[in-house]
């Protein structure tokens, strides 16, 4: 495969080697030789091995934990690629990390979303590529062409599989997710259901409304990160509590931060399924009710289809 104008060369950071390296293998290219390490004092180093003059490169990376430090892989990446004359330099971020300060939570709170933004842009990104933004507003805080991929189709269809849809009904697992699980109900047809969280006083814990009937019915939590796991659990204990049958939950970004992934396994939910827009940790790996989709040949597609020039957003339709 070449680009419309030059070849493709695809740039690996350290955050996702095993998706960077099946993204490679479903396009049918191989990872540009390229050194990514650390000086003795953490300090990153890297160096680009092979020509890239001309060439349109995709730098695969995801900014997750250790979140800095992948971070700074990506912008030495850039830079380096930059200074050997790529001819265009696409930024691949399955995973944006600090997508959640999107905006000032209180006094004197950083907007650090928008200064990520900024450091990517400076570093020499000409075009940015990511998945299922914590908030689509994010894709304005850069000022170079940005894409949102979205990883409902590979969603749908593993449901589609799994489960007999006339039983299953979508719920949103807090009312800021309602337009994304919309979106999903509205792909399979199926009912929406939604849990309401509150806390009445201080000192006192969540009240976890369900709205809408969900007795008798397979249900499929929806969002697009999970972290601790707190509201996904407490979301499916009010599910069971008011009558529904399993509670499944599809999430696109599997942080599962600290004891997550046991706090997962030791729940009432039937399974949890993430795709690989982060690497998954060993204790994920082993949980028995956590399962991985992959997004490869989503990114891959996505990956040819502006390397030659021609709709992103259709992949969609």
């Amino acid at each position: 495969m070449s680009a419309k104008n030059g070849s493709i060369k695809l740039v690996a950071g350290n955050s996702n080697p095993v998706l960077a390296a099946e993204i490679a293998a479903w396009l049918e290219l191989p990872l540009t030789k390229a050194n990514v390490r650390r000086f003795a004092d953490m300090e990153i180093f890297v160096e680009i091995q092979e020509n890239v003059r001309g060439s349109d490169v995709f730098v695969i990376q995801s900014t997750s934990f250790p979140v800095n430090d992948h971070l700074m892989e990506l912008l030495i990446v850039t830079d380096a690629l930059r200074r050997a004359s790529a001819r265009r330099i696409t930024a691949v971020i399955p995973y944006f990390g600090y997508a959640r300060q999107d905006r000032k939570v209180g006094s004197r709170s950083p907007i650090s979303a928008k200064l990520v933004a900024n450091m990517i842009t400076h570093a020499g990104v000409d075009r940015v590529m990511t998945l299922d933004l914590h908030a689509g507003q994010i894709q304005g805080f850069f000022d170079i062409p940005t894409d949102n991929l979205f990883a409902s189709p590979v969603m749908v269809r593993d449901i589609k599989e799994k489960f007999d849809l006339d039983n299953v009904m979508v719920v949103s697992p807090d009312v800021g997710g309602v337009a994304r699980a919309r979106g999903l109900a509205k792909r399979i047809n199926t009912p929406l259901a939604i849990v309401d969280k509150r806390r009445e006083r201080a000192g006192e814990s969540e009240v976890m409304n369900v709205i809408g009937d969900v007795a008798g019915y397979t249900c499929i939590l929806i969002d697009d990160i999970v972290d601790s796991g707190g509201t996904l659990v407490n979301a499916a204990d009010a599910l069971l509590a008011n009558g529904a049958k399993d509670v499944y939950a599809y999430l696109t970004h599997g942080v599962l931060s600290g004891g997550a992934a046991a706090r997962i396994t030791n729940s009432k939910l039937k399974e949890l399924v993430i795709t690989d827009s982060i690497q998954p940790t060993e204790a994920v790996i082993k949980s028995p009710n956590i399962r991985t989709l992959s997004i490869a040949s989503l990114i891959g597609e996505a990956i040819g289809r502006t390397a030659a020039e021609e709709s992103v957003s259709s992949l969609f339709d």
